[in-house]
């Protein structure tokens, strides 16, 4: 029996020869690869996040280098360049990305991320306490630079749109109290920082372990006072005076409100809504709200 090329190559003559045993190279992923790496070349001359880059270069960033403590010819790590970090949030929001996790993801291998860091990984951490950092500069910031992509027709405002989804909280159900339980547990706090106060206690645990201590009973105490004032906040909303009085609130994170889960289930959360513009599905707007429904969101988001 006679075969065409191709059954030759898979299975050669019936009854005459034994079959063709075809060498491959076979795809071996347990190893490391070493190549060169033009980083130029990972994004086009005309790519977005070089004019992002070009144009946060032209921008007065002094306010952000004020912080910086390391200086030439010290001892100390290199701090992260402000605008390097402003460069990767600005592209980072208008490709819809708004966690600082996700950004450092991927910087590890996004060819436009690579190039803004020039292959060099960037911890999540360091974005994420510069944007906490300086959030009212950047918030300002960003806003003229959405509003400059809005002029040039990059990015077009006419319809956007808005949604809210629930956070929960670092703080667990059990944490809520009444006045009378947090006004306790205050009271007790006042009398630890009094007693932690004393030289004589320093003096036997140490006085790194005792400000250790007494900087934890501390903030305790503040979280006990933002927590009735929280309370008092949450009364306000209520219209009985047996609702106001069955009023709670969480001493671990007291501006957290109880609302319903998208299982069905409640919990401490927070009420994070975000605008975003329909058509370039850049995000130009967010807000955080203690408000359980997305009802009345849009008049704060200038909607």
């Amino acid at each position: 029996m006679r075969g065409d090329k191709d059954s030759e190559f898979n299975a050669g003559e019936v009854g005459k020869e034994k079959v063709r045993r075809v060498r491959l190279k076979l795809v071996n992923r347990e190893q490391m690869v070493l190549r060169p790496m033009d980083v130029e070349r990972l994004v086009p001359e005309d790519h977005e996040v070089r004019a992002i880059w070009e144009f946060v270069g032209g921008l007065d960033l002094s306010r952000y280098y004020e912080d910086i403590e390391v200086v030439e010819g010290e001892a100390g790590r290199s701090a992260s360049d402000p605008r390097l970090l402003i460069s990767l949030w600005i592209y980072a929001y208008s490709k819809g990305v708004s966690a600082a996790r996700e950004i450092s993801r991927l910087s590890e291998y996004d060819p436009a991320y690579q190039w803004l860091t020039g292959m060099e990984p960037i911890n999540y951490h360091t974005l994420s306490d510069f944007r906490v950092k300086h959030k009212e500069a950047l918030d300002e910031l960003f806003t003229q630079v959405l509003g400059l992509l809005s002029v040039e027709g990059l990015i077009s405002l006419e319809r956007v749109m808005h949604d809210g989804t629930k956070v929960r909280a670092c703080a667990s159900a059990d944490t809520f109290r009444r006045e009378e339980r947090i006004r306790a547990h205050l009271e007790v706090a006042r009398e630890q920082v009094e007693q932690m106060g004393d030289p004589r206690t320093a003096e036997e645990v140490g006085p790194r372990v005792a400000k250790a201590r007494k900087r934890a009973v501390r903030e305790k105490q503040q979280r006990l006072e933002k927590a009735l004032t929280e309370l008092e906040k949450i009364r306000a909303c209520k219209s009985s005076p047996e609702e106001k009085k069955k009023a709670r609130v969480s001493m671990s994170d007291p501006e957290a409100r109880i609302m319903k889960q998208s299982d069905g289930g409640y919990a401490p959360s927070y009420n994070v809504q975000i605008t975003t513009d329909g058509k370039e599905k850049v995000i130009v707007g967010a807000a955080v709200s203690q408000c359980g429904s997305d009802y009345g969101e849009l008049v704060p988001a200038g909607l």
